[in-house]
């Protein structure tokens, strides 16, 4: 089976989608920063302080390239991954690609739990980050749209939820 690539904004669920879906379907799970982060032994904020984002995205690049080629493997996406380069055709041309798909204010409850050490919303105020995250995300829309595939991930909060959109998937595929 060729890649199956879960693509969306941060924090719409796709490790825990992907997760669940590779282990039902018997396939290997990446994250493609966990990948990144494994290879250059760096961590992704570490990356963004010392590189920049510009080198970020061109090893995310590289690396994307390398798992994509890979069989029988889920593979869950940066939020911005998408946006860069030609990405997303790239995505399309070797894998199946499912946009999870998020409001801003799902995406917003999300970030309170799970912000993290995300170098994007390093620094923001609450006020700061709703802003950030509608903004972005509408910048981001299209890139995501270009998905084979559109799941609604909105309603996320419990293993049964989680199973209904890994159902979802799987009934595409």
């Amino acid at each position: 089976m060729k890649c199956i690539a879960l693509v969306g904004y941060m924090c719409v669920g796709k490790t825990t989608v992907g997760k669940a879906l590779a282990k039902e379907l018997g396939l290997y799970f990446y994250d493609l920063d966990w990948y990144i982060e494994d290879r250059f032994r760096r961590k992704i904020p570490e990356i963004f302080a010392t590189e920049g984002e510009e080198k970020f995205r061109d090893m995310e690049r590289r690396m994307l390239h390398e798992v994509a080629e890979f069989e029988n493997v889920v593979l869950s996406c940066g939020g911005g991954t998408p946006t860069q380069f030609d990405n997303m055709e790239y995505m399309n041309s070797v894998a199946e690609t499912f946009y999870l798909k998020a409001t801003p204010e799902t995406i917003l409850e999300h970030l309170k739990i799970a912000k993290g050490n995300r170098p994007l919303l390093k620094n923001k105020t609450p006020e700061e980050l709703a802003v950030f995250v509608r903004e972005q995300l509408a910048e981001r829309e299209a890139f995501y749209q270009k998905a084979k595939h559109t799941i609604d991930v909105n309603i996320l909060d419990n293993f049964d939820k989680i199973q209904d959109v890994v159902n979802l998937i799987k009934n595409q595929l």
